[in-house]
């Protein structure tokens, strides 16, 4: 009965086409926000900060820029740990190589870098698409990888091949503190989501969408592949970029390129397919579920162990982790394709239909 449409009347277009039309779904998203800005501050600690929060929302950022690609233009990527690197080493060299570069404005070209990278290797995607494109955008990984071993020059020639970032400020007051960098991701990761929100519900959106469901009946209809792919992949390579950025500036501080390995492009399709494909909640709900699982099972499985007079190592829970991926993305791709973000539209629809759901 609280989630309910009665009474709730449209007296313009603006307030009909709002994103969020529902005076319950508004108060809901105000409070999680007033939440994560006030609540979580005040109850997090700082390994919550460290292990869960930063990598939750800087994920999120690149499931969002994924999304966009794979879900809402339909165009599969396996690159995207090498678009995050991109936009990870390009922000690096313009704060070492500028003097006084501002922390936003060096994620912003960053995300800008990106850009052009991912447009270059998304140019395959105007000839060949599904399995072959895959392999096409997998090329850029193995392409990217080997650029930031072996030329020295995006390292700032370090010896090592790993590069660190210090004394981290925004419009001069200093990022140092875990609660400083949440607070720093969350204010971008919201700017985002709330423009690619209205981006895919834009012309641009509904072309991406035109060319996911059917691309040659969207040509007919007078819409151009090539723009329509290409602005795709420009999109989601910024964003990816900047989240590969904020990754390296914000949570790790020292990195190299083992960090964007093949491994972070697979774990971020994993987030997209289960939290839900062209769902921009899905987005978070598939991060979430990533960075929390590894955690619990850390702490579960163990436990289980001991319970039973088991010892399960290590490696074990490793290996564990592995297989449950496997499996639920199996599961979601024959039981609910559309992921975890469709199963809570299914739940909104049924109390909105209370008590009579159908």
């Amino acid at each position: 009965m609280i989630y309910r449409e009665n009474g709730q009347f449209k007296t313009s277009y603006a307030a009909d086409q709002q994103i969020f039309p529902i005076f319950q779904d508004r108060l809901a998203i105000g409070l999680l926000l007033a939440a994560a800005v006030f609540v979580v501050p005040a109850l997090a600690d700082e390994y919550a900060f460290r292990a869960i929060l930063i990598p939750f929302l800087i994920l999120s950022l690149a499931a969002l820029g994924l999304n966009i690609l794979v879900g809402y233009c339909g165009q599969v990527s396996l690159g995207t740990g090498a678009f995050m690197a991109v936009g990870a080493y390009a922000a690096y060299n313009f704060m070492v190589r500028i003097e006084g570069m501002p922390l936003l404005v060096a994620l912003l070209l960053g995300g800008g870098c990106a850009t052009v990278v991912g447009v270059v290797f998304g140019i395959p995607s105007l000839r060949i698409k599904g399995l072959y494109l895959a392999v096409a955008t997998l090329a850029a990984q193995f392409f990217v990888d080997w650029t930031f071993l072996r030329i020295s020059w995006f390292t700032n020639n370090s010896t090592s091949g790993s590069v660190s970032v210090s004394n981290l400020n925004v419009f001069g007051v200093g990022i140092d503190t875990p609660l400083e960098k949440y607070l720093l991701c969350l204010v971008i990761v919201a700017i985002f989501a709330l423009l690619a929100k209205n981006l895919v519900r834009s012309h641009i959106g509904r072309e991406w969408m035109a060319i996911r469901d059917m691309d040659v009946a969207a040509a007919v209809i007078g819409i151009r592949p090539v723009y329509a792919k290409l602005t795709a992949f420009a999109v989601s390579s910024f964003i990816v970029g900047v989240a590969g950025a904020l990754w390296a500036f914000v949570h790790l501080g020292s990195w190299e390129p083992a960090a964007f390995s093949i491994d972070r492009s697979f774990q971020l399709l994993f987030m997209v397919i289960i939290g839900g494909l062209g769902s921009i909640m899905g987005s978070f709900f598939g991060a979430a579920f990533i960075v929390v699982l590894p955690i619990f099972l850390n702490q579960f499985l163990p436990a289980v162990g001991s319970l039973f007079g088991v010892e399960i190592s290590t490696a074990m829970v490793a290996h564990s982790e592995l297989m449950i991926f496997g499996a639920l993305i199996v599961f979601f791709l024959i039981v609910e394709p559309h992921g975890l973000a469709r199963l809570w539209s299914t739940a909104k629809e049924k109390m909105r239909l209370w008590p009579f759901p159908h």
